[in-house]
């Protein structure tokens, strides 16, 4: 058993004290004999949001899903404090897509339901469902089917659903994507306001600005693999490879 992780014991049961860092080794997809993915070594420490650039179709989606558990490797592995995923660690992740998943029920409920699968004590849920509606502006909105919302909000929704429950790591896959800059700045707050809580953020952003106004480190993909792993301040002003300073200019990757 690798020996790097610490264990506490909570209510009888030894649970691990922190999920961090998420170490890759060897990690590959191939789909019908073409590589898509092939990360090599990679380690994601605690810390300020890791933001993943890089130009469309280089994999940065996939990435994504892989680390989370939602797509398995062709090759290698992913080391959560050195442990391969059990349910247990995957119940301290959560994940925000592109376009928001709802359940057909109302805002309130949508919130409740992730709390019900939680570990979090029964009595403490009308509580967090209360602070959740009211940090997104949507108290007056509870008993209003979360589907019939606007675009921003059903994401905004989505957002508050997937911190509810307080995750150690929360992985977005371009979460404001499309939407109007009121709303967006909405979302940014609350991811930093997460980030500042102790949840490790793990995005994928196309958006520069963004990754500016949020990013303590950047991962830069290309054609599947990571090629840079760079402090924020440092990948913006001195890219260590061709392809991330064509991307920081406008320009197309090839």
């Amino acid at each position: 058993m690798p020996l790097s992780g610490c264990w506490v014991r909570v209510s009888g049961r030894r649970q691990m004290d922190s999920i961090l860092p998420i170490t890759v080794e060897d990690l590959t997809l191939h789909v019908g004999g073409r590589r898509l993915i092939d990360l090599g070594e990679l380690e994601i420490q605690s810390g300020g949001p890791t933001i993943i650039l890089g130009p469309n179709g280089a994999g940065k989606s996939l990435i994504l899903r892989m680390l989370h558990g939602l797509v398995a490797p062709t090759g290698g592995r992913i080391l959560f404090a050195g442990f391969a995923a059990t349910r247990a660690i995957q119940m301290r992740q959560s994940m925000v897509f592109q376009k928001p998943v709802l359940l057909r029920r109302s805002v309130a409920a949508n919130l409740r339901y992730v709390l019900r699968a939680s570990a979090i004590p029964r009595d403490k849920h009308a509580s967090l469902v209360q602070q959740a509606l009211d940090d997104a502006n949507m108290l007056e909105k509870a008993s209003q089917q979360a589907r019939t919302l606007s675009g921003g909000e059903q994401q905004l929704l989505a957002l508050m659903r997937a911190l509810i429950t307080r995750p150690e790591v929360l992985f977005l896959d371009e979460p404001t994507s499309s939407l109007d800059p009121g709303i967006t700045q909405m979302i940014e707050r609350r991811i930093l306001q997460a980030a500042a809580a102790g949840t490790k953020i793990i995005m994928v952003s196309h958006d520069l600005g963004q990754a500016q106004r949020l990013a303590d480190e950047v991962l830069f993909c290309h054609q599947g693999c990571i090629i840079e792993q760079t402090a924020a301040p440092r990948f913006f002003t001195q890219p260590t490879t061709r392809e991330a300073a064509q991307f920081i200019k406008g320009e197309l990757v090839i």
